[in-house]
């Protein structure tokens, strides 16, 4: 690891822990990032407001971070389009599959106990963990 930064990385789980007990707590709703866009996609919802809000934030927040000073590394992505946009449709098809996403099942459902997306969590990251042992080991990536 380059970049271990384990009080920087605390305080932001904690601001990530907070934000999802905050939106909770006045919303009732769930941090998932997958239901939230989900719902702004839906032509006939009265709650888009909070939604917008929570996804503008999600892309804001690094560019005025970037913007005060805070730079960030840029990504190493795939040289083809194509297999950036069929990850991404991957991605969503399975975060509808598993009946929400990482942020919802790893951050807020554990949280409240729920063994649902204890399961989901542990299914995420021994995928994750096989993923990037096949990519970076056996093809070399």
């Amino acid at each position: 690891m380059a970049n271990f930064t384990p009080v920087s990385a605390a305080i932001g789980g904690g601001l990530i822990g907070l934000s999802a007990v905050l939106l909770m707590l006045l919303t009732g709703r769930v941090a998932g990032i997958s239901g939230i866009f989900g719902g702004l996609l839906q032509f006939r919802s009265n709650d888009r407001g909070w939604r917008v809000a929570f996804v503008a934030g999600l892309i804001l927040a690094p560019v005025v971070a970037g913007l005060i000073g805070y730079g960030m590394t840029p990504p190493k992505l795939p040289a083809n389009w194509m297999v950036i946009v069929a990850a991404g449709l991957l991605v969503g098809f399975g975060a509808r599959l598993g009946g929400g996403c990482t942020s919802g099942h790893g951050i807020c459902g554990i949280g409240r106990l729920s063994g649902r997306s204890i399961a989901a969590t542990i299914i995420f990251m021994v995928t994750a963990i096989v993923t990037v042992a096949v990519t970076h080991h056996l093809m070399g990536g």
